[in-house]
């Protein structure tokens, strides 16, 4: 079994290779598209009546190209590529919760940042997983189903819950400014969300 990608190969070389590949393609997609979201940020500056030859903002479409680029990289990353050589064999059967996890994404509604904190919870059927995270342009309630979704594809458990807490820039920097806001959203899977007492030992472990 290939470690690289899960499957049956004999060729573990090969396998690297492609696995490569794909990576290159991605850097190489992204170059491409750089000329375009310097353009689009050097419109947004001029249509704010900005002047692009001031010395401050010589470089900042660019900058702000690369930027949008790293915030959203998870767009170039699928499951397997997040979790790959991470899941493992095991036979326990408790539940295991990971706390505290930092996350950022991006509003889609206004391009806007949040960040908070991820918990997570699931029920191992065989499997266990050590955890990434994805960086998308997302609402905060579908990312929360996206992970809980991710882990069930990768791991087959028993039940996923999943809780976020965010701050929404949009929010904190707009529209109703409120500084000290957090939004929760959750999601629960399987055993979280037909077994009580699983779903409160949850709850109960992350405070929630």
């Amino acid at each position: 079994i290939c470690l690289q990608c899960g499957g049956r190969t004999l060729d573990r070389t090969a396998c690297r290779v492609a696995s490569h590949l794909d990576v290159s393609r991605g850097v190489i997609n992204q170059r491409s598209q750089l000329p375009t979201l310097e353009a689009a940020y050097a419109s947004i500056l001029r249509g704010l009546g900005e002047n692009l030859e001031r010395e401050g903002l010589l470089k900042t479409p660019g900058r702000a190209a690369k930027a949008m680029q790293f915030f959203t990289k998870g767009y170039q990353e699928s499951i397997e590529d997040v979790l790959h050589n991470a899941v493992f064999n095991e036979d326990h059967d408790e539940v295991v919760i990971v706390k505290d996890i930092d996350m950022f994404s991006l509003c889609e509604h206004h391009l806007i940042p949040f960040y908070g904190k991820v918990h997570i919870g699931y029920l191992p059927n065989k499997k266990v997983v050590g955890l990434s995270k994805l960086a998308r342009y997302v609402i905060q309630e579908r990312l929360t189903k996206q992970i809980a979704a991710a882990i069930t594809e990768a791991l087959k458990p028993a039940g996923v819950a999943v809780v976020i807490e965010a701050t929404h820039m949009c929010m904190v920097m707009r529209g109703v400014q409120k500084m000290n806001s957090k939004t929760v959203t959750s999601t629960m899977l399987g055993a979280f969300r037909e077994d009580l007492k699983t779903r409160e030992e949850f709850l109960t472990l992350t405070k929630f």
